[in-house]
């Protein structure tokens, strides 16, 4: 779907990775990092992918076999962060093209911020490496709940001064379309995130999808300039 809405937003406010930000490089290294730490060969590139946006507890499940409730996976995961945090910005990269829709919105009276599940610890870093200056950036430790829950979403909206109906929020997995809905945003999907083939997309309810970053860019510019 790649109709235009009738009016483009004032603020964008995007999930940070597989959405923002090409950070699957850097976890995968990290994940086989802990997978050579067990004495594991690595894993192929094309399955640890899929799986980044699930988070490093996710990662450790794929890595070892280890579920959450497992004893050894809290340290197993504490290994994977650690790994993680020694080169959050090695080969990730902003997706091919954003970096134009940034600097649109950074104008007033356009604005754009990050809402991630992602902790600080990891994500100031990597946006200060990849010398992005969103207007807001909430992280999974910012406040007492996450998303899905929409009050992430209210609170960037209210610390860009902005309505929330004025708002997209883009992201690549269905807790980002369920935060959206339920904080009353546009709810806007990208099908170049990390996405397992398997995933039902339809029961994500997003409002739009975009299936490459240049067809995001390209429909919120022309927008702009109507």
């Amino acid at each position: 779907m790649t109709a235009l809405f009738l009016a483009s937003p004032q603020a964008l406010l995007f999930d940070l990775d597989g959405t923002l930000i090409d950070t699957a490089p850097d976890l995968a290294r990290a994940t086989n990092a802990l997978r050579d730490h067990h004495g594991l060969e690595a894993l192929p590139f094309e399955m640890i992918r899929p799986e980044v946006s699930n988070g490093g507890s996710a990662l450790v499940t794929l890595a070892l076999g280890l579920e959450q409730d497992h004893p050894d996976h809290a340290a197993a995961r504490t290994y994977l962060l650690e790994a993680y945090g020694q080169g959050v910005a090695i080969e990730s990269r902003v997706f091919e093209g954003l970096e134009r829709l940034l600097e649109c919105w950074a104008k007033p009276p356009r604005s754009w911020g990050i809402v991630t599940n992602k902790p600080r610890a990891y994500a100031a870093p990597l946006i200060d490496a990849l010398d992005l200056h969103p207007s807001v950036l909430l992280c999974a430790d910012d406040l007492p709940v996450r998303k899905p829950d929409p009050e992430p979403l209210w609170e960037a909206a209210r610390c860009l001064d902005v309505a929330v109906k004025e708002c997209w929020y883009i992201g690549d997995h269905i807790r980002d379309m369920q935060a959206a809905r339920a904080a009353g945003m546009r709810a806007i999907a990208v099908g170049y995130g990390y996405i397992d083939e398997n995933e039902d997309r339809q029961s994500w309810n997003a409002d739009q999808w975009f299936e490459k970053p240049s067809d995001l860019v390209a429909a919120l510019l022309e927008a702009e300039t109507r």
